[in-house]
């Protein structure tokens, strides 16, 4: 299965909270947008100043991002994902998750001669909504 990864579906197995999407784990292939490296690092960064995290949970956890992150095919934000994020949805949408979508589905057009589709690992109720509203199927919400 070919997954398309946003920060929350990282970040609930980075964290080791309950719910995490364990099939992520022997997926086929991983993709995201390069986005995916900020929203993760900088959550990490503000829980551990938040108290929630100790200096030495942030490096394990950051540790664990970039081992992530090592599998995962990144995307670059060029001038089409970014026309096309500021482009409506068929729902409403934030700016960060506009990007993931706009992502993915430019994604999934350049990529659809293969015939399996992607599918899109969230814990992100409004980016699952509108995803769905595209025909993508969703794991995590």
């Amino acid at each position: 299965m070919i997954f398309y990864l946003d920060s929350s579906a990282i970040l609930r197995l980075v964290l080791r909270e309950p719910g995490g999407l364990e099939e992520l784990a022997t997926a086929k292939r991983r993709v995201s947008s390069e986005l995916v490296v900020v929203e993760t690092l900088r959550t990490l960064d503000r829980l551990m100043r938040q108290g929630r995290l100790r200096a030495d949970e942030l490096a394990a956890r950051r540790e664990r991002v970039f081992d992530w992150l090592e599998s995962v095919d990144l995307v670059l934000l060029r001038r089409p994902i970014l026309a096309r994020a500021s482009e409506p949805f068929a729902t409403p949408l934030g700016t960060l998750d506009a990007l993931h979508l706009a992502t993915l589905l430019m994604w999934r057009d350049s990529n659809d001669a293969n015939d399996e589709r992607p599918v899109l690992a969230t814990h992100d109720r409004d980016l699952a909504i509108a995803a769905r509203a595209y025909g993508i199927e969703v794991h995590g919400v």
